[in-house]
């Protein structure tokens, strides 16, 4: 069997994941202002949680609006 492709880009190209980094976090929430899903966005769990917490964080500090 061979090796799974890597899919996620925050494993492919060693990105970090921060709060203030709007211009990154707004390209997974959708146009009502949801976080999108792991089969939209095609990140893996781990980093799908991380994004999740840092949008949510964002939020929180008014660097992200809550709904658009």
């Amino acid at each position: 069997m061979a090796p799974r492709k890597q899919r996620c880009r925050f494993c492919r190209q060693n990105i970090d994941i921060d709060y203030k980094n709007t211009e990154l976090l707004s390209g997974f929430i959708n146009s009502r202002g949801k976080i999108l899903p792991r089969a939209v966005t095609g990140n893996c769990a781990l980093h799908q949680r991380v994004i999740a917490r840092e949008v949510k964080k964002a939020r929180n500090l008014a660097f992200l609006p809550f709904v658009r």
